[in-house]
């Protein structure tokens, strides 16, 4: 989680275009950020699939008001509202963007593409997002806003606890690079969230962000059990770090969908208080 899902951004620049806070160039290349190409699959469109700011054009004439992300994991349907095959699909990209006011959910199938037997410097990625039906219902174990920030408080107390519990407390030169590497793009001043939405939602974010962190750090790389930290290397150490830090995981991401969603919950909540 050290990285923001592209879920994510398409959600927040998205929302912005369609307030108009942001050119489409603009959404384009934030959406995109250091991927090479960004295309969606819209139904029923002819000519295959368009690149962003023509698709996000068409969706606002379909009557897109609003964009929100789904972070589900198996067994966490996180921000999902149905049916079962679009589900299905977004739980395989452990990501997914819902189009409130179409019924519409976009879906990313990434691959890389380059020249035959070129090296890693040619090539890029390239991003698809197929768009298929959902239901326009509640979506599943979203917090609030409030409710998320309260909970990250407590899960970063937790993260640390078991960090320093289990003698992985940022140890390891491993552990040292991806801090730092996370510390440098803060102190960098990256944008985390578009125009328009509320201070608090960055907040949240940022915190939801340096749990993430943590959690990254602790599970390691390779196997994720966090070996190379120089920390427990037993396997019942190894199965006291992976349940102490599942639901600081889980509060982790719930947090990030919450500030995501923001936006689009708080023009909703304004379309509700208007109604007769």
């Amino acid at each position: 989680m050290l990285t923001e899902p592209r879920s994510g951004r398409l959600a927040a620049w998205g929302n912005a275009l369609l307030a108009g806070l942001v050119s489409p160039d603009e959404a384009a290349e934030r959406i995109a950020d250091d991927d090479g190409r960004h295309r969606v699959a819209l139904s029923g469109e002819p000519g295959g699939p368009v690149g962003l700011t023509l698709a996000l054009g068409r969706l606002r004439a379909l009557g897109a008001v609003g964009l929100r992300v789904a972070l589900p994991v198996p067994g966490h349907p996180l921000g999902l509202s149905g049916p079962p095959e679009f589900n299905a699909r977004a739980l395989e990209a452990e990501e997914a963007v819902l189009v409130h006011g179409t019924a519409l959910g976009l879906v990313p199938v990434v691959h890389e593409a380059g020249p035959e037997g070129a090296g890693p410097e040619d090539v890029h990625t390239e991003v698809l997002w197929e768009c298929l039906p959902v239901r326009e219902a509640p979506p599943a174990d979203v917090p609030s806003l409030a409710e998320a920030e309260r909970e990250l408080a407590e899960a970063l107390r937790e993260a640390t606890e078991v960090l320093t519990r289990l003698d992985v407390a940022g140890s390891g030169p491993v552990a040292d690079a991806a801090l730092e590497a996370y510390r440098a793009r803060m102190e960098a001043g990256r944008q985390l969230l578009a125009p328009g939405y509320p201070p608090r939602a960055v907040r949240v974010l940022e915190l939801a962000q340096r749990v993430g962190a943590l959690v990254s750090i602790a599970y390691g790389g390779g196997a994720g059990d966090g070996r190379e930290h120089g920390g427990a290397v037993s396997a019942s150490e190894i199965a006291a770090r992976a349940a102490a830090l599942r639901p600081v995981e889980r509060t982790a991401r719930r947090a990030q969908v919450a500030a995501y969603n923001a936006y689009a919950e708080e023009l909703e909540r304004r379309r509700e208080g208007g109604r007769p």
